[in-house]
């Protein structure tokens, strides 16, 4: 069926893109560009309006289909269906363990953890947020930080990519978001109704990957300030872009299993080796015990927090967990391509648990070691911390460490953490713009995973260079708008996903009767062989 899709594809200058897909996505990056290039004031106030008007009127959707989307993994994983094979009865994993969990951390959420994990639980300390209510302000604030950055954008992240892997790989469709409405659809996926949901996936990928790009190089240029003096501008971030954009690209020519692989596994070996020194060297028993109060915090009050709605004015859920979620959910395309990519071969028990809890863990105590120290700084200091977060957010995780090195470390000791901090953040961005890039160019050629060198080229340079146009036409105000347009298509891909659980729950139960037939008749022929050879043996007896 992937002939159909393929064959509209054009083949020139060493490109094999899909032109509807690829020719939409590009008018609307460049419309984009235009509008905020002539008028950016009045892009951010449309922008704005209309996220509001999405928040304030369908805050309930996300909560509850992020919640249902839980609930539905869950399912799928526990109950028998958890028994089918991603691929086929016989398709084995193409990636270790350690490989396949290394990069879906990285394209997960990996940059934005660096970012937020110090900021973020110092707001909620100081907020108050309306959830998690029962307990402490320290625990309050790091358990709200758990509801954000755990099980619900991972729950998010593996419905979608279970529902791409499933329909390429035990399908036989293309590995693109069209594939999975073609229970209902059928031939049309093939046609102008699956264009629409591709470019719809392009948008989102692009924009909230050049969003990524250009807000992440501010913490890069932060870091570099802070250790070496280099100047905090426009132009060094455009250059910090450029730096990173080609890096990618030497990964994104490397393909998957050598360079997304290899980076991806550095990242996470980087990671632990900065996590563990910051617990050893910062408020050790603090943050162990901190941990253990806010993880029991948080999975008691789950459910209620979960399925909690705002009926006051109240702004905290509309900028903190409907921002985040709707967020999650027009990054997801991105993401649960990548992750469907990498995990052929997995069971749908294997696939869920670790996608669910395995990242959601991890980012648990990475919350918990650097946001634990935040406040446990912040308070010894008396709220100097925080004046730093609200002030200048970039900086944060910097000046986390100068407040450890002033309380507890050697100079020589900050500085080596301000260098590893530093490089983990260049090296999340390289992983999420080389792993983009290959969904970008996955899903412009109709699905294909060999698509040519040039092209994953220039999906992989068209990233950055959306990034740096926005920030040449106006720094960090142009990015926040391209953000607000990217969470904006969060509630049109939310209504998406919840019509594709349903449709993934119903096709998994059709292929659950047909693995277990034949995993049946193989039992059943291995028997007649097993006694076959035994009715030999006692004529030779």
């Amino acid at each position: 069926m992937e002939e159909k899709l393929h064959s509209r594809n054009f083949k020139r200058w060493g490109l094999d893109m899909n032109p509807v897909v690829s020719l939409g996505a590009g008018i609307i990056v460049l419309l984009f560009s235009a509008f905020a290039f002539f008028n950016l004031e009045q892009a951010n106030k449309i922008f704005e309006l209309v996220n509001s008007v999405i928040v304030t009127n369908f805050d309930w959707l996300f909560i509850l289909s992020s919640s249902l989307f839980i609930g539905i993994c869950l399912y799928l994983a526990f109950s028998r269906l958890g028994s089918v094979r991603i691929g086929g009865v016989k398709a084995e994993p193409e990636f270790s363990n350690f490989a396949w969990y290394s990069m879906l951390i990285s394209a997960g959420m990996g940059i934005g953890l660096m970012f937020w994990a110090v900021g973020e639980p110092l707001y909620h300390e100081e907020l108050m947020p309306p959830i998690f209510t029962d307990a402490n302000g320290v625990n309050q604030a790091l358990a709200t930080t758990f509801f954000h950055w755990g099980f619900h954008p991972w729950g998010i992240y593996a419905l979608i990519s279970l529902a791409l892997a499933f329909f390429a790989y035990n399908k036989g469709l293309p590995l693109s978001l069209r594939s999975v409405f073609y229970p209902i659809l059928k031939e049309k996926i093939f046609g102008l109704w699956g264009d629409l949901i591709d470019i719809l996936a392009v948008v989102a990928c692009l924009f909230g990957l050049a969003t990524s790009l250009g807000l992440g190089v501010q913490q890069i240029n932060s870091g570099l300030n802070y250790l070496f003096g280099l100047n905090i501008s426009v132009m060094i971030q455009v250059l910090l872009i450029a730096l990173i954009t080609a890096i990618a690209t030497l990964s994104v020519i490397s393909g998957i299993d050598k360079g997304v692989k290899f980076l991806s596994k550095i990242n996470i070996k980087m990671v632990l080796v900065f996590m563990l020194a910051i617990l050893t060297l910062g408020p050790t028993l603090f943050i162990l015990k901190t941990f253990s109060n806010s993880l029991g915090l948080y999975l008691n009050d789950f459910l209620k927090s979960s399925f909690f709605i705002s009926l006051s004015e109240s702004s905290w859920q509309g900028d903190w967990s409907v921002f985040y979620l709707a967020w999650w959910i027009s990054w997801s395309p991105f993401v649960g391509m990548f992750i469907a990519r990498i995990s052929k071969g997995r069971t749908i028990k294997e696939f869920v648990t670790a996608i669910l809890f395995v990242p959601s863990l991890l980012s648990f105590i990475w919350l918990s070691v650097f946001g634990g120290t935040a406040i446990y700084i912040n308070q010894l200091f008396n709220g100097h911390l925080f004046a730093t977060v609200e002030n200048n957010l970039p900086v944060a995780l910097f000046e986390l460490i100068q407040y450890l090195d002033i309380a507890l470390l050697q100079g020589v000791i900050r500085i080596v953490l301000s260098v590893l901090g530093t490089l983990l953040v260049i090296s999340f961005f390289v992983t999420s713009s080389d792993s983009g890039s290959l969904v970008v160019d996955n899903i412009t050629s109709g699905g294909k995973l060999d698509s040519p060198v040039p092209q994953r080229v220039f999906w992989a340079c068209m990233e950055g260079l959306i990034a740096i146009v926005l920030l040449l036409i106006g720094g960090e105000e142009a990015l926040s708008a391209l953000q607000t347009a990217v969470i904006s298509t969060g509630l049109p891909f939310a209504i998406i996903l919840t019509l594709m659980a349903i449709l993934l729950v119903g096709s998994i139960r059709k292929t659950y009767k047909k693995q277990k037939d034949i995993k049946d008749n193989d039992h059943f022929e291995k028997m007649i062989e097993t006694f076959d050879v035994q009715l030999d043996e006692d004529a030779v007896s």
